[in-house]
């Protein structure tokens, strides 16, 4: 949910307001009463990271991805052996249904 920016143009009472994107906009001041307050136009809200930080993983080094590089054409080539291997047999079994 956001903050906005609101000030009321009867007592120049500046404030922040927390609340949701679909709820109506203040329109009463809470220090005067009077019902002149305008929602102020903001910059809006930078990013704000939470947590610990980022992952050891997110920035591998060259030599890590080198070497992963390496090794995911030869688990393709396994994948698809085991694949044909598969395939005839499944076509032994119905042939020898009939």
């Amino acid at each position: 949910m956001p903050t906005y920016d609101y000030e009321c143009d009867a007592c120049g009472h500046a404030f922040e307001q927390f609340q949701s994107i679909k709820a109506s906009p203040v329109r009463k001041c809470p220090a005067c009463g009077k019902r002149k307050v305008r929602r102020l136009i903001g910059t809006g809200a930078g990013v704000i990271f939470k947590g610990s930080g980022f992952y050891q993983t997110d920035y591998r080094s060259d030599s890590y991805k080198k070497s992963a590089q390496g090794e995911k054409p030869a688990a393709a080539a396994t994948a698809d052996k085991a694949g044909k291997t598969d395939a005839p047999a499944k076509a032994d079994k119905s042939s020898d249904s009939k």
